[in-house]
């Protein structure tokens, strides 16, 4: 069995930049592009696989038609959705639903994710949390445009993680790039946009009242306790696990053996270049690449100088 290459999904973005061609190669569509749905099944951008026998065929349809290629795991979408996300301006100040409201509203999954920060601006900033105590206090200031009261924000830097469970409000400031690890579903509700308009001069929508019906009042901190085992030739850091998801980050300089924990891995090369080697065959991999290591994987080996994020469900 081989492992999945995937061809990502480029996605322009009215805050979006020149990174991901930059700093990664991607051939973008525009000096507006936001977003790499790198590993994705959603309907608003599914990739392809780019190699053996189930080359051209669409990760949605692989799901639904190799169900042995994830395990069987059930389901009636593939759970999750890797990410690369180049912040060129503010992104909205945003908060996701959690499953039962999504699935009510929006007849889709809800949204908790994690971000790995892969470079930063100096000075760069994300907005994460809020200060309302009551949802009466986050309507009051909502409504009263006092969002220097309300949004609570955070600086950062390259190789910080930040987990983001439905509920909570945030947006990655201009000069951000992270690798996002989320649920499969597209519902945003927009909770500020800072006034702007697009090239047509038309603001762009808001959900007042549904990014209040799932804000966690009063904010939770959502802090990481990372786990970091050390090997003879790299490291291992289990980031963030939940029920969704587990994320790993993979330092890897020589050979190192990995063995299947779950249904299958999701793996996203940030920076370097090594092989693969999994059931007797090697596989270049490089910065940019991102694969799926399915279940008839059950053990490989990663050599060469590599930094990846993992995860799997």
């Amino acid at each position: 069995m081989e492992p999945l290459f995937l061809k990502g999904v480029l996605q322009e973005k009215i805050w979006g930049g020149t990174k991901l061609r930059e700093n990664y190669g991607y051939d973008i569509p525009s000096d507006k592009t936001g977003e790499l749905w790198a590993i994705s099944a959603h309907p608003n951008g599914v990739t392809t696989v780019l190699n053996g026998e189930y080359k051209g065929q669409a990760l949605d349809q692989l799901w639904e038609n190799h169900r042995e290629l994830f395990g069987n795991q059930p389901g009636e979408v593939f759970p999750l959705l890797t990410k690369i996300i180049d912040a060129q301006g503010d992104l909205s100040v945003q908060v996701h639903p959690d499953d039962a409201y999504g699935l009510a509203h929006e007849g889709e999954l809800g949204k908790t994710e994690c971000w790995y920060v892969l470079s930063a601006d100096p000075g760069s900033k994300i907005v994460y949390g809020h200060t309302a105590q009551t949802k009466d206090e986050l309507r009051e200031l909502i409504e009263a445009g006092k969002w220097d009261q309300l949004l609570k924000e955070v600086e950062v830097q390259a190789g910080d993680f930040f987990y983001v469970p439905s509920g909570t409000i945030h947006a990655l400031g201009s000069g951000v790039m992270v690798l996002e690890t989320q649920q499969s579903s597209d519902t945003t509700y927009r909770l500020y946009d800072y006034d702007r308009v697009d090239d047509e001069g038309n603001p762009r929508e808001l959900h007042i009242e549904e990014s209040i019906d799932v804000t966690t009042v009063p904010a939770k901190e959502n802090p990481v306790e990372p786990t970091t085992e050390d090997l003879e030739n790299g490291q291992i850091t289990t980031l963030v696990s939940n029920p969704f998801f587990t994320v790993f980050e993979w330092k890897i300089d020589g050979p190192v053996s990995f063995t299947q924990e779950s249904f299958y891995t999701l793996v996203s090369v940030i920076d370097g270049e090594g092989t693969l080697e999994a059931d007797g065959q090697s596989y270049p991999i490089s910065k940019g690449d991102h694969f799926i290591l399915p279940n008839q994987i059950q053990k490989w080996e990663l050599d060469g100088n590599l930094h990846i994020i993992a995860s799997h469900p």
